[in-house]
C-alpha cells in the first residue's frame, strides 16, 4: 500500500509540474499602438487617381474614395455626376501622424492636382471635381492655409490658386467598386489614359523621396 501510494503522490507531482493545465497559459497581447491615427479629407478631381497615390505613401493606413461638402445625404455616383448634389469627389485618408504628417499630405496634394482650375481637372469639368481641403481641426486648417499659400508663392502651379478650404461635416464611402478602382481596372480607357500616367510621374518623385512603401 506505502508503495501504490507512493506511486500515486509520484504521478500527481509529475503530472502537476509538466502537465498541459499546470503550465502558465500564454496570452498574446498585441503591443499597443500609442500613434493616435487621424483622418484627412481632400479632393483634388477624380478620386480614383487620388486614391491610389495616397495608398502608396508610408504612414497612410487606408484611403477611402467617396463624396463630401453636399446636401444630399448617401448620394450616388450617377447623382454625383449631376453636379446638383453639391458633393464633390472626395478621398478620406487615415494615417498615423507620427510617420506622415498633415503638411506632408499636402504636399502630395498639391502635386496630384492643379489647384488654379475651377471645378476641373483637365475634361473632368464640374463642381465635383473642384479643388477643397476638409479640415477636421482648427489645427488642419491653419497647416492647409499654410500649405497653400507656401505653394501659391513657389508657384508650383502657375495662376492664382481656386482650392476651398472649408470645415469637414460629413463624409459618404462610394459604391465598393470605385475602391481601388484604379489597381482593379487598369487598362480602362481613362485609367490607362489619365490616371496611370499620373501615377507613374507621381511614384518617380515621391518614390525618389523615400516616402513610398515597399512594394
Amino acid at each position: 500500500m506505502k508503495n501504490l501510494a507512493l506511486f500515486i503522490l509520484t504521478l500527481f507531482v509529475f503530472v502537476g509540474c509538466n502537465g498541459q493545465d499546470s503550465k502558465p497559459k500564454s496570452i498574446n497581447i498585441k503591443p499597443k499602438n500609442n500613434h493616435k491615427m487621424e483622418l484627412a479629407t481632400i479632393g483634388g478631381g477624380c478620386f480614383w487617381c487620388v486614391e491610389s497615390c495616397f495608398n502608396m505613401l508610408k504612414g497612410v493606413e487606408s484611403v477611402t474614395s467617396g463624396y463630401s461638402g453636399g446636401h444630399k445625404d448617401k448620394p450616388t455616383y450617377e447623382e454625383v455626376c449631376t453636379g446638383e448634389t453639391g458633393h464633390a469627389e472626395v478621398v478620406q485618408i487615415k494615417f498615423d501622424p507620427n510617420i506622415i504628417s498633415f503638411s506632408k499630405l499636402l504636399e502630395v496634394f498639391w502635386f496630384l492636382h492643379n489647384p488654379t482650375t475651377l471645378n476641373r481637372q483637365g475634361n473632368d469639368i464640374g463642381t465635383q471635381y473642384r479643388s477643397v481641403i476638409f479640415y477636421h481641426s482648427e489645427q488642419q486648417k491653419l497647416e492647409a492655409e499654410t500649405s497653400l499659400k507656401n505653394s501659391e508663392a513657389k508657384q508650383e502651379w502657375p495662376g492664382k490658386y481656386v482650392t476651398e478650404i472649408v470645415p469637414f461635416e460629413k463624409f459618404w464611402a462610394a459604391e465598393t467598386y470605385h475602391q481601388g478602382y484604379y489597381n482593379a481596372n487598369p487598362t480602362q480607357p481613362y485609367c490607362s489614359a489619365v490616371v496611370g500616367p499620373k501615377i507613374q510621374k507621381f511614384k518617380k518623385h515621391f518614390g525618389e523621396l523615400n516616402m513610398l512603401k515597399n512594394e
